[in-house]
């Protein structure tokens, strides 16, 4: 058995990651336009250059389409704010009172995670993801808290997030003017576009908007976002923001034609490139960080390089880089999955949901494993239903990285990669 195991682990990281193999690529210079004052956004695909330019003053709030996740996000960058309603809960939508509002804490989306948008920054851990809590009979989320938000034209509203039919993929919200007048109760079906990472809506316009290609067709967005210091204090800056899946490594104080990407870890998080390879000068034109270099895995994964030569800033907002493909992976880095195993949230901190399928009867094993193989829990859920099913892991302890989760019955095998985040 320990000999089957350590098979399927090769296979599965194989599959996972590739095999890296190092080949000095052709570099081209291409450029990005984001207009003045950075009024556009672009979505960009470094394979082939395709360029994907939206207005990026058209949305307020944007839900993530994928069933298993609550991630709901402000536009930030067009300084959208957010405020959890510090008086009350949901319950008080009647008397909201926006007193003391400038000494309430503003929330923004999380600048390293796509699963961690502005309204679950007050998440304390399975089963409470911030703007609501996961109702375990139902697998919806469920509303339990009240919102001031200033919108991009510098009005503000009170807004809930009623529930989430994780199923059916559906978001209920209800948004007011302060004084109550000008209620609205909206169903916002995402199944059409769960190809996409996000749907935005217009609290202005009352309007669903579709901002965003569809998630295979672009790896980097270059966009404007609100960056946390470490003292909490936030500003929004000018940068390029990584799709899912897209990891990147950086290396300073490097030649040109460095090409040994090897050393370091792969970093997925959302801003790894960021905003920090420019830097404003006294007067006020940008100078492109020295010798900063990017390795890129794209999503569809071969590696790539990308060398930033040029920022004009707010006057064109035009962005010029070199990149090139250094590295063929030959794999594609695609989630592990089979049969209708899921899980959330993914990542994970403390807990984490397994949904999947059994027979009635049916004995059934819930293991997860590390990349080498060894099993750090294994249980066996009792009480199963004919169908859809699911099961409550505990991972704290568990050290951050990657995982497998596995459902093994007498009749099949299910394979998920996770990710354990702390």
């Amino acid at each position: 058995m320990k000999t089957i195991v350590t098979m399927l682990t090769a296979v599965f990281t194989a599959l996972l990651f590739g095999t890296e193999s190092k080949a000095q690529g052709t570099l081209v210079s291409d450029t990005v336009v984001m207009g003045g004052s950075y009024v556009n956004e672009v979505y960009y695909k470094i394979s082939d250059g395709t360029k994907y330019t939206t207005n990026r003053i058209l949305w307020d709030i944007a839900f993530r389409t994928k069933v298993i996740s609550s991630s709901i996000m402000t536009n930030d960058g067009v300084g959208v704010v957010l405020y959890t309603y510090p008086k009350a809960d949901s319950t008080g939508w009647a008397t909201l009172d926006t007193t003391g509002l400038s000494g309430w804490a503003p929330m923004y989306n999380d600048q390293n995670d796509w699963e961690n948008g502005a309204f679950s920054r007050n998440a304390s851990g399975y089963p409470d993801y911030g703007w609501g809590k996961y109702n375990e009979v139902t697998h919806n989320l469920i509303g339990d808290s009240l919102f001031v938000i200033k919108l991009r034209d510098g009005s503000f509203k009170k807004l809930r997030i009623i529930e989430k039919f994780s199923v059916e993929d559906i978001y209920r919200f209800r948004f007011a003017n302060l004084d109550g007048t000008g209620e609205q109760d909206i169903m916002l079906n995402l199944k059409p576009d769960t190809a996409k990472n996000f749907i935005g809506y217009s609290l202005q316009t009352n309007e669903r908007v579709d901002f965003e290609p569809v998630r295979q067709s672009w790896d980097l967005l270059f966009t404007k976002y609100v960056y946390t210091w470490p003292d909490n204090s936030s500003y929004i800056v000018t940068g390029v923001l990584c799709n899912q899946d897209v990891s990147t490594k950086r290396f300073a104080q490097v030649p040109l034609d460095y090409s040994d990407w090897g050393p370091g870890k792969w970093d997925s998080t959302r801003a790894s490139i960021g905003y920090d390879w420019k830097m404003v000068q006294p007067d006020y034109t940008y100078k492109v960080v020295d010798s900063l270099l990017f390795f890129v895995k794209p999503v569809k994964p071969d590696i790539y390089k990308l060398y930033f030569t040029s920022f004009a800033g707010t006057t064109t907002g035009v962005i010029s880089f070199l990149k090139g493909k250094i590295a063929g992976v030959g794999v594609d880095d695609e989630q592990v999955t089979a049969g209708t195993l899921n899980a959330f949230p993914n990542p994970a901190t403390d807990f984490i949901t397994i949904f999947f399928s059994a027979k009635s009867g049916e004995d059934v094993f819930v293991s997860l494993t590390d990349l080498s193989g060894r099993q750090l829990r294994s249980d066996r859920p009792e009480g199963l239903a004919d169908g859809k099913n699911s099961y409550v892991m505990d991972v704290k302890g568990i050290k951050p990285g990657v995982y497998f989760v596995s459902v093994t019955s007498s009749s099949t095998r299910s394979v998920l990669k996770v990710i354990i985040r702390h």
